[in-house]
C-alpha cells in the first residue's frame, strides 16, 4: 500500500483502465455455423478447418512440428515456425514443404524472452504471410533441481522463458490481431505439472511457470475476447518424446507409467486433435479453458 498522503490520494483519484466485454453484435465474436446448403461432408469438413496463417514457437521441437502438421492438414494457409535454432529441425521442415507445396512455410530464429526480437519476428510474418491469426506456444524448457540446491539464475530463466516468452509471444500477437480487425485463436502449452506436483523429479521452477500459465490464459482471454481473440491452454501429460528417453529416466518412465490409468505415455500426434479444435471453428466459443491432455493422469 502507498506510505504517505501523496501516494494514497494519487491512487484513489487515479482511473483504472477497464476491460470491455463483448456484446452480441460485435461480428468479430458471433457464431459462424456453416452455410446453409452444405453436405453432410462438408458439415464435418468445416467444423475443424483451421484458417489463416499461424505462428508456433519452440517450432524445432517434436510436438511443435506435429502441431504444424496438423493444422497444415487442417487447412492453415501459411505458418512460420519460431525458435532459437530452427536450422535444426530442418529436415522435418524441408518434409513439410514437400507434403505442403502449396502452402507459404517459413521460419525464424527468436529468442521469446526478448520483446523486440518478437515485435520484429511479427513483422516478419506478417510481411511474408500477410497476417497472423493463430499463435501456439510450445518454446518451453525444464529441469529437475531439487529447490534446495536450485541458483536464482535457473528459476528466473525457467519464468523467463515459460511465462515470460510465451506472454510477450502472446502480446505481439494479439496487437497485430488488433491491428488487422481480424479474431484469432491463441494455445499456450501448460502441463498436467501445473494441476499436480510431478513424481519422482522435483521441478518447483518449472510446475510454478506452467501454473502461471493458467491464471495468463484466463486473464488474457478476459481482457481480448472483445477483440474476437480467444486464448486457451493445453496441459499435456508425459509425452513420449526424446526428451523423455534415455537410461537415466527409466525409473521416473515407470513411475509416470504405473500412475496413469491408461498405463503408458502420450504420443505427440495424440495433442494435435484437442489443439485443431482449439484454433478451428469447431473451438470458437471455447475461451480461457485449459484442456487436460493426459490419458487421466490427473484422476488420480
Amino acid at each position: 500500500m502507498p506510505d504517505n498522503a501523496e501516494d494514497r490520494a494519487a491512487l484513489t483519484n487515479r482511473q483504472l483502465p477497464e476491460m470491455v466485454l463483448s456484446r452480441e453484435e460485435n461480428p468479430l465474436t458471433v457464431p459462424r455455423p456453416p452455410p446453409e446448403g452444405f453436405t453432410n461432408t462438408q458439415r464435418a469438413q468445416y467444423r475443424f478447418q483451421v484458417k489463416g496463417n499461424a505462428i508456433i514457437t519452440g517450432g524445432a521441437g517434436t510436438l511443435a512440428l506435429s502441431a504444424a502438421q496438423a493444422l497444415l492438414e487442417h487447412g492453415l494457409s501459411g505458418l512460420s515456425l519460431w525458435d532459437i535454432n530452427p536450422d535444426q529441425a530442418l529436415p522435418t521442415i524441408t518434409s513439410l514443404h514437400k507434403k505442403f507445396p502449396g502452402r507459404r512455410i517459413m521460419t525464424e530464429a527468436v529468442d521469446v524472452r526478448d520483446e523486440s526480437a518478437v515485435a520484429s519476428a511479427v513483422a516478419s510474418t506478417v510481411k511474408v504471410l500477410g497476417s497472423v491469426d493463430i499463435l501456439c506456444c510450445f518454446a518451453g524448457v525444464v529441469g529437475c533441481t531439487h529447490a534446495l540446491d536450485m541458483k536464482a539464475n535457473e528459476w528466473r530463466r525457467t519464468h523467463d522463458i515459460n511465462l515470460t516468452g510465451s506472454f510477450l509471444c502472446a502480446q505481439g500477437v494479439a496487437r497485430q490481431m488488433v491491428k488487422q480487425g481480424t479474431p484469432g485463436s491463441i494455445v499456450f502449452t501448460a502441463s498436467i505439472s501445473a494441476h499436480a506436483t510431478n513424481y519422482p523429479q522435483p521441478q518447483a521452477a518449472y510446475n510454478s511457470s506452467k501454473t502461471a500459465i493458467l491464471s495468463l490464459t484466463k486473464s488474457l482471454a478476459a481482457e481480448w475476447s472483445s477483440y474476437g481473440i480467444r486464448v486457451n491452454s493445453l496441459s499435456p501429460g508425459y509425452m513420449d518424446t526424446i526428451l523423455n528417453e534415455g537410461e537415466g529416466l527409466e525409473r521416473a518412465r515407470r513411475s509416470w507409467n504405473e500412475r496413469n490409468p491408461m498405463g503408458r505415455m502420450g504420443d505427440p500426434w495424440e495433442l494435435t486433435g484437442p489443439l485443431v479444435l482449439l484454433c478451428s471453428e469447431g473451438g470458437k466459443y471455447i475461451n480461457g479453458t485449459d484442456l487436460c491432455v493426459d490419458g487421466g493422469a490427473m484422476a488420480f
